[in-house]
């Protein structure tokens, strides 16, 4: 199989590629920085046509990653480059399929389990979960954050592809052991007694483990029945108290301070980020994934976080 990544060089893309790479698959990555991988890299820029486009052209699947991280201060100059790199990104990979003699049967394109309303009584699933928007007072950063979850979708449902199935990715945190991650940030808190209550600790953390996220991509490749959103999160979703509470029992950590809202925010201030990626409460959980036969490995995040946890400590 031939797998085309947009997008791919960073902390997922990297786990992605390794994965099916290893597993004898030809895997190539579009970036804008080139680097020496064990994998083929064409260089794109993310807005215009080029050779890239030829790689889509045969492809068996195409997996849209690319996006500028939200990881960061979400002040004018961020907000554009966070959107722009999203829709600008999705719309040119749509460009090259509807351009290919041969289109790719499947498009996979990542979109963000962020979409969702901020909820606490109920789950949200792919088939009657709640979007966001509509809750009181919603932060403006929150906003932002639900216009570009939208705007993000609506360039990949623009293309006119008609021979190729587009699946949205609407996933939850991706926990894997590799450094730069954001299993790899809790666990950093976690280790330096930190790794507490925040805000009044009820809000929901969704997360899936690695091995559910590869395979889960896997089998969404090997279903031409699904297609539209789905969830890619793992059915246990918990309050941030328990989430951090069990994380710190895997690791052997006994204490783990708490923090305010208020000192969150200046904390998130200092480290040029935003407080939405901890307080709002995402209860995603997986129905159409599921309801095709799909079987998570680590459904539990206890089980999930032990397991990264030991993969951390064998690699030291």
């Amino acid at each position: 199989m031939k797998l085309v990544i947009p997008g791919g060089s960073g902390q997922i893309g990297t786990a992605v590629s390794r994965h099916f790479h290893n597993a004898g698959h030809q895997v190539v990555v579009l970036t804008r920085n080139p680097r020496p991988v064990p994998w083929r890299v064409v260089a794109w820029d993310g807005i215009t046509r080029g050779d890239w486009f030829l790689e889509i052209d045969g492809a068996d699947a195409v997996l849209n990653l690319a996006g500028h991280t939200v990881n960061c201060r979400y002040h004018p100059a961020n907000r554009r480059r966070i959107l722009e790199s999203r829709v600008e990104s999705t719309r040119i990979v749509g460009e090259a399929i509807a351009a290919a003699r041969n289109p790719p049967p499947v498009w996979l394109q990542a979109a963000t389990a962020t979409l969702y309303a901020h909820r606490y009584d109920a789950p949200n699933d792919d088939v009657t979960g709640i979007p966001g928007g509509q809750e009181p007072d919603l932060p403006d950063t929150w906003r932002f954050s639900l216009d570009v979850a939208r705007a993000w979708e609506q360039a990949c449902l623009d293309a006119r592809t008609p021979h190729t199935r587009k699946v949205l990715l609407r996933s939850a945190m991706v926990m894997t052991p590799d450094v730069g991650g954001v299993f790899a940030t809790l666990l950093r808190l976690v280790r330096f007694g930190l790794g507490g209550q925040v805000g009044d600790g009820r809000q929901f953390v969704s997360w899936i483990h690695e091995a559910d996220f590869l395979a889960a991509l896997e089998f969404l490749m090997s279903h031409p029945e699904l297609s539209g959103p789905i969830n890619l999160a793992a059915p246990g979703p918990l309050p941030y108290t328990d989430f951090m509470g069990a994380l710190r029992r895997a690791w052997g950590m006994p204490i783990g301070l708490p923090a305010t809202r208020w000192m969150l925010e200046i904390g998130t201030f200092l480290l040029r980020t935003e407080s939405e990626l901890v307080l709002k409460s995402r209860r995603v959980v997986p129905r159409r994934l599921t309801d095709a036969g799909f079987q998570f490995q680590f459904p539990d995040w206890s089980a999930a976080a032990t397991d990264l946890c030991q993969s951390v400590r064998r690699r030291g």
